[in-house]
């Protein structure tokens, strides 16, 4: 089944459908308010995100650290968030970035 990479307004969603009718229609029972703006089907079955476009710069390991400060704070966005920023050194922005994006890879 092919990956497709759909856009609307307020967000991308990253989806497997069997074609483009089917990859829209998750946007509009997920949004119904908004519309497709963007449609692409990606060229193999997987997404890959630069760490370096979210912003995730660190002589640590940021996945493993965020994964490590998740599981310390039991699932807790805000706590982990406040874990990371002790034990990186990083800004808030920065480590709102890394732990949203390894809650997003279901850490």
């Amino acid at each position: 089944m092919p990956l497709f990479e759909i856009e609307t307004d307020n967000h991308i969603i990253i989806s497997w459908a069997n074609d483009a009718d089917e990859a829209s229609s998750v946007v509009a029972d997920a949004y119904p308010q908004e519309s497709v703006k963007r449609l692409t089907k990606r060229p193999r079955d997987t997404w890959v995100i630069s760490k370096s476009a979210l912003g995730i710069q660190s002589p640590v390991d940021p996945c493993s650290t965020a994964r490590d400060c998740l599981s310390k704070a039991e699932g807790d966005k805000v706590h982990a968030i406040r874990l990371y920023m002790h034990e990186t050194g990083v800004d808030l922005e920065q480590a709102r970035k890394v732990i949203e994006s390894n809650m997003v890879m279901g850490w």
